[in-house]
């Protein structure tokens, strides 16, 4: 049986800029699936808006966000063990289309009376699909083959559900109640590997949700010049520019909604690539017509670093110490009472949302002080990076600026694996100056979603020119992503890794190592810190 209902609470289910967006939307409620946050992307992808929900959600916080549908996502555990997470009843009773995605199948099914077993032959990865009945959701789908990860299964459905699917381990694949629009499927639609699986959310989408395809760059940037001008008002703000795509699709969208009442500010905190800070000045003057003051920070950064190893430590002051330099230049600009800031979601869930984990801080989320003399405007934060492209191709971004590999805000900092010190900065500057120079050479810099050197601070020893030396090593990772919630290692050719990693030795004083990183995450993260 399922567990008794949790209480209301009092705080907000979602990030305001995502209730906002909700209605007529799709909320997934997550039970704690590696994929829940690729089922609200693969939503999106669709043209309509998702954004995730955790499991415990009020059924009253639910209606009060008015969704089109809810999708229950997988998980980790066995719906009939001690303390797993329950689906709340009252949820499949409020009226609104719910798609079950393998747990959440599940727990659908048990929920309504149904049986749930570990039958002792669970499914991974590719699976044949036998499909049983040509209407509701395989009306129209080619559906042979799914991508199926579980070890229970649904043995029994609910009284008044049609058993849709089966498969060899799975005699309830798919199941469907058309009169109460529930419906819930043991395979995985939202991973590649199911090849209709796009199809099966359309159809779940435009058919029992009835949503409309609304969720496109256009959109976002209307819905947001009107939310910035009703936040902002008549008073002055200033933007965090930092060169890459986020701050600069940031900046033009509030710079739409306010004018001439916004400024950009760069600070160079010393932790850049080599030339960049003048490379960003040059771009945005010449893409821009917005005013641009460029503060060099550096001393004032590496001082705050100094003797500092922990990366949590490194962020939480680099987002301090970003924080009162930009409240500085606020006052100097007629006390402008507001700070742009290019936060994206997926910032905000690695930073540890109220039910997800908290990976690392990162410096524009977790890493703020919380006595700020700004209020933070920040018009991606329900976006995600390929999104947030899209958006800046839409409002005539450069494509060298849109497509530019994302850089960290804590910049090299986190990236030298110990004390950040100035000898350590000049040596990753140069590493990672010749990794981009061949990457680009390659033509691969599209293909990766990040590349980058690395310099952990620890020395070895090797011979150059008959000698010994005693020198730090580079490591080289680059990855592919779509969204940086999950990554692979890139497999770069070997003659491009020879050609490299010659040239760090040769063209670097201080480097006499050079390794390649081949994790993926999880369970590594993209960066190292």
């Amino acid at each position: 049986m399922a567990t008794e209902a949790p209480a209301a609470r009092a705080q907000p289910v979602l990030d305001p800029a995502l209730a906002a967006a909700a209605p007529g939307g799709v909320l997934v409620v997550d039970f704690g699936a590696q994929y829940s946050q690729l089922i609200a992307r693969r939503i999106r992808e669709c043209r309509v808006f998702s954004a995730v929900v955790p499991h415990d959600t009020p059924p009253e916080e639910i209606v009060r966000l008015e969704p089109a549908g809810l999708v229950l996502s997988g998980g980790p555990a066995s719906v009939y063990e001690p303390g797993a997470p329950a689906l709340d009843p009252r949820l499949l009773d409020l009226g609104i289309p719910v798609l079950g995605i393998c747990y959440g199948m599940q727990s659908m099914a048990q929920a309504l009376g149904g049986e749930v077993a570990r039958t002792g032959a669970g499914e991974f990865g590719k699976t044949p699909l036998r499909v049983r009945s040509r209407e509701g959701m395989f009306a129209d789908l080619p559906a042979e083959t799914c991508w199926m990860s579980h070890r229970d299964a649904v043995t029994r459905a609910p009284e008044g559900f049609r058993v849709t699917a089966e498969t060899a381990g799975a005699a309830v694949a798919a199941m469907e109640h058309d009169g109460r629009r529930l419906y819930g499927v043991q395979f995985h639609p939202e991973v590649v590997h199911t090849p209709f699986g796009t199809d099966l959310l359309k159809w779940f989408l435009f058919g029992p949700c009835d949503a409309a395809p609304t969720w496109t760059a256009t959109h976002v940037i209307e819905d947001q010049v009107e939310r910035v001008r009703a936040q902002v008002g008549d008073a002055r703000a200033i933007c965090a520019l930092s060169g890459g795509v986020d701050s600069a699709v940031a900046a033009l969208i509030v710079h739409r909604a306010i004018g001439d009442r916004l400024t950009c500010v760069f600070v160079d905190h010393g932790l850049l690539r080599l030339n960049e800070g003048e490379q960003v000045e040059q771009a945005f003057g010449r893409h821009f017509g917005v005013p641009l003051v460029h503060v060099r920070a550096q001393d004032h950064f590496l001082a705050a670093l100094a003797g500092v190893t922990d990366p949590e430590q490194k962020r939480k002051i680099i987002g301090r110490e970003f924080i009162r330099v930009f409240e500085r230049e606020a006052a100097r600009l007629r006390d402008a009472r507001f700070l742009v800031q290019g936060t994206l979601y997926s910032d905000v869930i690695e930073s540890g949302s109220r039910d997800a984990s908290k990976i690392k801080s990162h410096h524009n989320v977790g890493g703020l002080p919380e006595d700020m003399a700004v209020e933070l405007v920040e018009p991606l934060r329900q976006l995600f990076k390929d999104e947030v492209r899209v958006v800046g191709e839409e409002l005539g971004l450069p494509e060298r600026m849109v497509w530019r590999q994302p850089f960290p805000g804590p910049g090299l900092a986190i990236r030298i694996i110990g004390e950040v010190t100035e000898e350590r900065l000049d040596i990753l500057r140069r590493a990672d100056h010749v990794l981009q120079e061949e990457i680009r050479r390659a033509g691969l810099y599209r293909d990766l979603w990040q590349s980058f050197a690395v310099l952990p601070a620890v020395k070895s020893v090797g011979v150059q020119g008959d000698e010994r030396t005693y020198a730090y090593p580079i490591v080289i990772r680059a990855v592919t992503s779509d969204d940086a919630m999950t990554a692979d290692w890139a497999r770069l050719p070997h003659e491009l890794l020879e050609r490299i990693s010659s040239r760090i030795i040769n063209e670097v004083p201080g480097v006499n190592r050079v390794a390649l990183d081949l994790t993926s995450k999880p369970p590594g993260t993209i960066e190292w810190e």
